[in-house]
């Protein structure tokens, strides 16, 4: 079996897959809360737990791919992974085989993430496409119709700026993250909420039309990360909402870097 390991800034997403290339199945996948202060043990430990919930013996985990852009806790997860489960794991990073050209200069500044995204999201989906990934930061990843990665853009996500005017605007106050009855708000609580929710929408359209516009008519528009569901209800441009595509591009990078044994 083959743990893989996304680790963002806010969160960690964990699947677990049994078998290889199109044999590949997804038996357990969880969402962690990303902690630079979690020790190695920690990290250890609560991997085994999730495994074991999922009635996944730790010792048939034989593999680990790790994708991070928290640089602070790559060796810990490196460390727990040699302590816990007694392999060295896979590192997306400069020099891996992806299998696509990357049009980004310089190539080391694409995060790894990113490029698990292009990967996974050309496999399932072909190209040209783009995935918007509403983590920490919202991403927009441009795949070209052969699968090369061509850049994209990088806004603030959604709870930083949310966090931002709450620190900044004395008056207001956290609000649910739900869409409100209308886009007129007649209170504190509506405007809010039509604004993040309606506003992060048409913010989202907006850049998705102006890379279709760039990359053809034809192109897929998938949609990954935390508040993915809640924006694509209320998106004219994202086609389909994939909480997997990420971690299922790790897999496949791993299997084109790792051969089976």
């Amino acid at each position: 079996m083959l743990l893989t390991i996304d680790a963002g800034n806010t969160n960690i997403g964990l699947g677990v897959y049994q078998g290889r290339g199109a044999d590949a199945t997804l038996v357990g996948d969880w969402r962690i809360r990303t902690d630079r202060d979690r020790t190695v043990d920690e990290h250890g430990l609560l991997f085994q737990h999730l495994l074991e919930h999922k009635g996944i013996d730790l010792a048939a985990v034989h593999h680990v791919a790790i994708s991070s852009v928290v640089p602070t806790i790559n060796e810990t997860l490196v460390e727990a992974s040699l302590r816990y489960l007694g392999t060295h794991p896979f590192i997306v990073g400069p020099g891996t085989d992806t299998g696509i050209c990357i049009h980004y200069n310089p190539v080391a500044d694409v995060g790894a993430d990113r490029i698990c995204n292009a990967v996974g999201a050309y496999a399932k989906y072909g190209g040209p496409a783009i995935v918007v990934d509403f983590g920490t930061a919202t991403t927009f990843d441009a795949i070209a119709a052969n699968g090369d990665y061509l850049g994209g853009a990088i806004i603030p996500g959604i709870g930083i700026s949310m966090d931002a005017l709450f620190r900044q605007a004395s008056r207001l106050f956290r609000v649910e993250l739900a869409a409100p009855p209308s886009a007129i708000g007649t209170n504190t609580v509506h405007a809010m909420q039509s604004g993040f929710v309606y506003g992060f929408a048409g913010q989202a359209d907006a850049m998705v039309q102006r890379i279709r516009a760039e990359l053809g008519p034809e192109t897929r528009v998938i949609a990954t990360g935390g508040l993915a569901e809640l924006i694509h209800h209320e998106s004219s441009t994202i086609e389909v909402v994939d909480q997997m595509v990420t971690i299922d591009g790790l897999r496949m990078l791993f299997e084109r870097n790792v051969p089976s044994n």
